[in-house]
């Protein structure tokens, strides 16, 4: 059975920062990309950031300098650092595996 779970959302200042993990088991990780996901009320899901799986890196331009995705393949797990968090960062985050598979989200929440 394939899981993705995702944690550490949370409510957070603007100008805070948050760290998401995903925890992948029941699926090969070490050899496929990895992404984040984020769907605001209203909108459609986009794209945040992707990580190969050769560690390269890329963020969409809103994100980019701001947040920092990671993967620890001895743990399975893809991390989501967020630095200088925005209002416009309030989002469900979605953990995206490229087999074809996504997890439940976790909400981030930016307001003072």
């Amino acid at each position: 059975q394939v899981q993705l779970v995702e944690s550490g959302g949370g409510l957070v200042q603007p100008g805070g920062s948050l760290r998401l993990s995903c925890a992948a088991s029941g699926i090969i990780f070490n050899a496929y990309d990895m992404g984040w996901y984020r769907q605001a009320p209203g909108k459609q899901r986009e794209f945040v950031a992707q990580i190969t799986s050769g560690g390269s890196t890329i963020y969409a331009d809103s994100v980019k300098g701001r947040f920092t995705i990671s993967r620890d393949n001895a743990k399975n797990t893809v991390f989501l650092g967020m630095d200088d968090l925005k209002a416009e960062d309030t989002a469900i985050y979605y953990c995206r595996h490229f087999a074809g598979y996504w997890g439940q989200g976790t909400q981030v929440t930016v307001s003072s």
